[in-house]
């Protein structure tokens, strides 16, 4: 793979020597954000190659770039994403043609865990402080800006994420509480 990329790359108004250091500092930092993304040797690989065959072909716009490194950092979690969205919507190996007829309606166990869960969601949050019930709602449910709420509350925006970011932190633990006592699971303080 870097040999490859090295090829490709030289060709860019740098010398082998500076094109060498970059792709293998480009190389292995790429590799790694698309194994992260993708969870795949061959996969990630195949990213990276993608990505300088494309860095290639843009090699008289290169210059217009401040960070060649943080461009190919965005094309690789951009193909990366691409790669994750086609496997979605390729067929699972197995299934029978039938399947693309089902029915897009939930199942009626689907619809029943949905308002349990919701059930259980409105129940934590009204047990929250008000301040936090308050945010969450501005925020999560009405998908208001920080500063409508800001406005709304009175308080700065800063304030306003701490207050936020515990209100969900509260939501998450009592969640996690409630659903590890329901499978009889016993949590570690």
């Amino acid at each position: 793979m870097i040999i490859f990329a090295s090829r490709i790359i030289a060709s860019l108004s740098m010398t082998k020597t500076e094109f060498n250091n970059l792709v293998i500092t480009i190389g292995r930092k790429l590799y790694g954000n698309a194994y992260r993304i993708l969870r795949d040797k061959e996969g990630s690989e195949d990213a990276v190659q993608e990505v300088f065959v494309k860095l290639w072909k843009m090699n008289a716009k290169i210059d217009e770039y401040e960070s060649v490194e943080a461009l190919a950092v965005t094309m690789v979690r951009n193909y990366c994403i691409d790669q994750i969205r086609r496997q979605k919507f390729q067929e699972p190996a197995g299934n029978n043609s039938f399947s693309l007829y089902q029915d897009p309606q939930p199942s009626p166990l689907e619809k029943l865990e949905s308002s349990e869960m919701t059930a259980i969601m409105h129940s934590i949050i009204n047990g929250l402080p008000q301040i936090y019930r308050e945010i969450i709602q501005l925020r999560d449910i009405e998908e208001l800006s920080y500063e409508e709420i800001a406005d709304k509350t009175g308080q700065n925006i800063n304030t306003l994420r701490v207050n936020l970011s515990r209100a969900r932190k509260n939501v998450r633990d009592e969640f996690n509480k409630r659903n590890n006592e329901s499978r009889g699971n016993k949590t570690i303080a």
